[in-house]
Order: structure tokens, then sequence, then C-alpha cells
């Protein structure tokens, strides 16, 4: 197959790309920027450098592909960030149609579902909503809270010998390791799934309790607490650390999400089964590793 991811050679799309391309596909990876394309070219794929932004230069690489993995940016700008990652997303649709791809696996997330109160997932529930438009076979591929933001919190425990957020100790968050996202994009992408389709992608389902606990004994700091903080604290916390003040407040609000389980509570309520393969105490090894 020929088949195009986009989001770079990230987390995701580095392990993706080496899977796909040791399977025998033709893989093209998009990216904007330049100097990731000798790397791109050292794992057996074709580099497409330029703005997802920009249908016209996605349409013109997207021509003649079997399936695609879109991904749109995290955090696109520092103000307007909903708008920016929704506009990424028509110009994907446009380049989708103008190209005829088939199969589409979109990288989305838990709390998708809701139009607001989820705070940067906003941007990819309107994305869903425009492919679900497109007449070509579409998974949407919801994915969990990412194991890898508590390197985040890294600071705060060398600093304060705290962890916390805005959500409380006992509240179950589905968690993910960017590489089971990367192995269930790949089983996506070699499928012939019609229609438009919802999968999770969940490694574990933990609480903070859960979570202080195993990174705690990872680090040697067995006792490491949870701290349950205010919105206000929470976002006054992220911009004092330099965090821009839209992007402190949609992720305040996804925290909020977090706390009242409305961005967990449809993969709770309808999948709830946690398949991916790196569970939380083996994370918990590469968070000690970190820090």
């Amino acid at each position: 197959m020929k088949i195009i991811i986009t989001g770079s050679l990230g987390n995701i799309g580095k392990p993706l790309t080496a899977q796909l391309v040791q399977s025998g596909h033709d893989v093209t990876v998009v990216s904007s920027n330049a100097d990731r394309k000798s790397a791109i070219e050292a794992l057996g794929s074709k580099a497409a450098i330029g703005s997802v932004s920009d249908a016209d230069f996605l349409a013109e690489t997207f021509a003649g592909a079997d399936a695609l993995f879109a991904m749109t940016p995290p955090n696109m700008g520092g103000v307007n960030i909903i708008k920016n990652t929704t506009n990424a997303g028509y110009a994907f649709a446009k380049a989708i149609q103008e190209a005829n791809i088939k199969r589409v696996v979109m990288l989305s997330s838990i709390g998708a579902d809701l139009p607001t109160g989820n705070g940067p997932i906003a941007g990819l529930h309107n994305i869903e909503k425009i492919y679900e438009k497109l007449e070509t076979s579409i998974t949407f591929l919801r994915a969990g809270y990412f194991y890898i933001n508590f390197f985040n919190d890294i600071p705060m425990i060398k600093g304060a010998g705290i962890m916390g957020a805005n959500f409380p100790l006992e509240n179950r968050i589905p968690l993910v390791h960017p590489e089971d996202i990367a192995w269930a994009a790949a089983e996506e992408l070699q499928k012939t799934t019609e229609g438009k389709n919802v999968r999770y992608i969940i490694s574990d389902i933990k609480t903070p309790s859960d979570i202080v606990k195993a990174f705690g004994n990872a680090i040697g700091k067995p006792e490491l607490p949870w701290v349950e903080f205010t919105d206000e604290q929470y976002f006054g916390g992220m911009t004092q650390a330099g965090v821009p003040e839209e992007m402190a407040g949609l992720y305040t609000e996804m925290g909020t999400g977090l706390r009242n389980e409305t961005i967990a509570a449809d993969f709770l309520t309808n999948d709830g089964k946690a398949d991916g393969k790196i569970k939380l105490e083996d994370f918990a090894k590469e968070f000690a590793s970190k820090f």
C-alpha cells in the first residue's frame, strides 16, 4: 500500500513509520521541518516537506495514496488554537477529497464526542464532524491522556516534591502510550473497514493515586503526594511557567472535564477496554529514566 503519515517523526509518527516500512508498505511522511528529511529517509520512507494547513500541498502529497494517517499538530499557535486546529482539518478534508483517498485513520482523543468543555480537544471534535461528511472510510482513533504529558511534572516533583492538577486523587483517567497509538494506527490503516468508525486506544485506566504510587516507587520517592489544585491555581501555575494564557485556559478546561469525568464518559460507558500493551508500571520505568 501507499500510505501517508502526517505528524512528522514524533512520538507516534516514528514508530508508526518504522512498523509500516517493515511491513513492506510505500510510506511518505509529511513534516513542516526540512531538517527532518534525512531522518525520515533513514527509516526507508519518503519525505514531503510543507504545511498541513496548505490544502494544495496536502492534495499533491496525498495523490495516489491508498491510506492516510491524519494527525493535526497539537497546540497550533499561542492564540486562536481551536480555530487553527479546525482550519487544518478543513485543509485535510479538501485534500482527502481531491486525492480520493479511500482509507483514513484520524488521530482523535477521548472527549472528542463533546463540542465544548474539553479544552484543546474541541478542535478534534470539530475535525471529526468535518470528516464525517467525506465519502471515504474513516476510523476516528480516540486516544487517552498521554503518559508522556507527565514528563511536564518532573520540575514540580524536583522543586516542590509533589505532583498535581485540577482533578482529584480518585478519578479514573484513561491513559495511553504513543507506541500503542502507533500500533493501533498501523492495524487500522491496513484494514478495509467501510463507513465511519470510532476506536478507542487506551493503554491503562488508572487514578492519580495509582500514578503517584507508580512514579514515586520508580524514582525512589514512595510517599510522593498528589495535590488537587483549584482551577485558578492550576491556570496561574501554568502561566507563571510561561504557558500562553489561551493554552493555559484550554488545559485548565480539560482538567475540569477530567475532574467531572465528562471527557472519559463515552469511553468508560461504551468501551472501557484498555487494550494497549504498555501499562502504567511499564511507563513508570520510562518516567524514572527521564527524572
